[in-house]
């Protein structure tokens, strides 16, 4: 049976991953599909043949599929790269389901798209779907999922009417950051200052991300995200080769993925503050910043220089 769901399917230079992603679409069988594929380096012979490899892989099409190609010939980058191919994607279907080549989703991720694109297609507090769920976080709630102000990007959906409120350029932060919608949008001062410099680095684009843009605009429109209550996508690209995911150890990095079973919806559309607060110190490192660092190594070295004294 066809999935009807338009997939877009975002593709670069690693054959491995794409291997057992496109294998997973192949059983999916969509109906329509959407591959986006960015260019290889200028020089870069390595990366070209990659690139070659990459997308051949993608021609082993053994369904009935309408498939459509956005293929740079040169090196855009990550962020204008994604931006670019869901904008051309948005041009022509109202929603989608968004998956790179080092996600791997369980089957019941998309059905759990596909069924809450219709389920919220029409409300503008909802602007994502994402499949993941980096701690497991099982709020006290008979429901299949809960609501969140993060929309993480490593297997997800959304709607053409949320993606018209992207700005890759955050054009409104420097207004935004000086407001008291702002500021009292953390309870912890540490979220506070760390989106501050993420934001900040966006904005004098000094860093090639989409995703962070992506998060930006959805708390400046005052968005949420829907999460399952288990992990439906397992990210298998971190490693030396990775743009943002170089470490091996993330606490993220190749987690299990889980069925979901029947989709059971929240009685109430409320963020869980609960969650979010786990995702920041687990999945964005916040434990880390809890208090400053030398409270710690500090009093460890003027210990270390006394015993020394003494011996």
């Amino acid at each position: 049976m066809k999935f009807d769901t338009p997939i877009a399917y975002i593709i670069y230079n690693r054959a491995e991953h794409t291997k057992k992603s496109f294998e997973v679409l192949k059983k999916l069988k969509p109906s329509r599909l959407f591959i986006i594929a960015d260019g290889p380096k200028l020089g870069n012979l390595t990366d070209i043949s990659s690139v070659t490899t990459v997308r051949k892989i993608t021609e082993d099409l053994n369904w009935d599929c309408r498939v459509e190609r956005n293929y740079s010939e040169v090196n855009l980058g990550l962020k204008s790269r994604v931006s670019s191919g869901l904008d051309w994607v948005f041009e022509q279907v109202d929603k989608a389901i968004i998956l790179e080549d080092d996600c791997i989703p369980h089957p019941d991720f998309f059905k759990f798209c596909e069924s809450l694109l219709s389920y919220y297609e029409n409300n503008d507090k909802i602007s994502v779907i994402t499949g993941n769920n980096f701690k497991n976080h099982r709020p006290n709630s008979s429901a299949s999922y809960y609501f969140t102000k993060f929309c993480h990007c490593w297997g997800w959906a959304t709607w053409k009417r949320a993606w018209k409120k992207y700005d890759g350029n955050i054009r409104f932060w420097p207004n935004w950051s000086k407001s008291e919608g702002w500021k009292k949008s953390f309870s912890d001062d540490s979220e506070l200052r760390y989106w501050k410099n993420i934001f900040d680095s966006v904005y004098l684009n000094k860093i090639d991300s989409w995703a962070y843009p992506w998060t930006a605009c959805n708390w400046y429109n005052d968005s949420l995200s829907i999460a399952p209550n288990v992990n439906l996508v397992s990210n298998i690209g971190f490693g030396s080769d990775g743009t943002h995911t170089k470490s091996k150890n993330h606490t993220s990095a190749n987690l299990s993925v889980f069925p979901l079973k029947n989709i059971l919806h929240p009685h109430d559309l409320v963020q869980d503050f609960d969650a979010d607060k786990k995702d920041y110190l687990y999945h964005f490192g916040g434990r880390n910043r809890k208090f400053p660092r030398y409270l710690v190594w500090f009093p460890l070295y003027l210990a270390k220089k006394f015993i020394s004294k003494l011996l």
